[in-house]
């Protein structure tokens, strides 16, 4: 990269630190989708005054979109002097619940160590912070540069991204002809380019029983004892199948390169009362009881095979135990995606790390998914990576940080990647 755009990068760290923590202290919380048109002015605030021509847009009809949580996004674009592709940084506005365990304000933004504590640091909020002073040091340093450079601050990502990218690829806002290159600034650590990631599918499974008195348990039927057979197979057939496939990708971290599934949760017999309920349940056998699964497969894996295998589990329980009866829901299912090593943004990036850092970059895969999915199958466009600062076994944690000299790194490494891309060459 040039000097002049490293030193201009350099000088904008403590705006770098203002603005990550700005954006740490507005709680966009998923679930529900909390501050989402909040979060949104900020930033059409802060990039209409670099001369970003803005769009606040609204994703009406999707999955958690209300009057109370309306699913908000912005796309900023900067136009170039001349004719030329547009670069797209993606990064999502929402974060997880904060879960316990937490030694600092959640929402604090509190600096200590060289580090910027909270939710949502690591996973995105400094990626995007990331991206946002490489793109206004870049333009800074290189007014008449060609093409577009395009911000996006996106919905829902965490679960899912229907009121985020996906609705925007229907839209057409990463259409090929629109958008040639995109980076999503998500942590997958500063010298790594992250190619796609696994496939998920998520399903709830329900065993059914009857009700009774639970001090005549043998006139009912207990749905929790039937899910616990469902439990049992999982555990003595379902579970090491999986431990014994490998993916050619390069999944990480090493775990990862397994198929794996998760009980993300479990639920039977009576509705669980509100915290100020002080009584005592009622004497009831459940007659239902439900899990929701988590299964992220392999490139390798059939879908079909994902949903077979789990189905073919529940009909064998169906035929061999005794009043066994289930309802299989399947919630959503995501195909695996991966980008060509010698695709235009990888090599441009490739070559950014290896000038910024002293240092070949290093191919992954991220072992969940993101919005990768929606740009590749609805918007067509295949030219996309993952690459953004951060540690990626901090997400979701407690005391969640970012590295504030890792983002100074990456916003060099998207800031030369900028240069390549939208600068003549040569």
């Amino acid at each position: 990269m040039t000097t002049s755009l490293a030193s201009a990068i350099a000088a904008k760290r403590d705006d770098l630190i203002a603005l990550t923590q700005d954006m740490i202290r507005i709680p966009t919380l998923n679930p529900p989708g909390q501050d989402y048109r909040l979060i949104c002015e900020y930033l059409d605030k802060r990039l209409s005054a670099h001369g970003f021509e803005t769009q606040l847009i609204r994703a009406h009809g999707t999955p958690g979109d209300s009057t109370k949580y309306p699913r908000w996004n912005i796309i900023a674009r900067r136009e170039g002097r001349h004719a030329g592709d547009c670069v797209h940084f993606n990064s999502h506005t929402d974060v997880v619940e904060v879960g316990a365990g937490w030694t600092f304000d959640p929402f604090g933004a509190e600096v200590s160590d060289g580090k910027i504590y909270g939710r949502g640091t690591c996973d995105m909020k400094g990626g995007l912070a990331a991206s946002i002073i490489a793109a206004e040091a870049f333009i800074e340093t290189h007014p008449d540069f060609s093409g577009a450079v395009e911000i996006s601050g996106t919905a829902d990502e965490e679960s899912g991204g229907y009121g985020g990218v996906a609705y925007l690829a229907e839209q057409g806002y990463f259409d090929p002809a629109r958008v040639q290159h995109v980076i999503i600034p998500e942590p997958l650590n500063k010298d790594r380019i992250c190619l796609g990631h696994r496939g998920g599918w998520w399903a709830e499974i329900e065993t059914k029983g009857e009700i009774a008195h639970g001090s005549m348990p043998f006139l009912g039927d207990c749905a929790v004892r039937h899910m616990g057979a469902v439990l049992t197979e999982f555990e003595d057939k379902l579970f090491p199948a999986m431990a014994a496939r490998w993916t050619e990708m390069p999944v990480v971290p090493e775990g990862a390169r397994q198929s794996t599934m998760n009980i993300n949760s479990i639920h039977g017999g009576q509705k669980e009362q509100d915290d100020d309920f002080t009584g005592l349940p009622a004497h009831c056998v459940p007659d239902s009881c439900r899990i929701v699964i988590d299964r992220r497969f392999l490139v390798e894996e059939p879908l079909d095979q994902v949903r077979g295998e789990v189905t073919d589990l529940l009909e064998g329980l169906r035929e061999t135990r005794a009043d066994f009866d289930y309802e299989l829901t399947e919630l959503n299912s995501v195909l695996p995606s991966m980008t060509d090593k010698d695709a235009p943004v990888v090599r441009t990036v490739a070559k950014a790390i290896e000038d910024v850092m002293g240092k070949p970059a290093e191919y992954v895969a991220s072992p969940g998914t993101y919005d990768q999915k929606h740009i590749d199958r609805i918007g067509k466009l295949k030219n996309c990576i993952a690459y953004g600062p951060g540690v990626l076994e901090l997400a979701h944690k407690p005391d969640e940080w970012i590295g504030i000299d890792d983002m100074i790194d990456s916003a060099k490494v998207m800031g030369a990647a900028l240069e390549t891309l939208l600068l003549p060459q040569g």
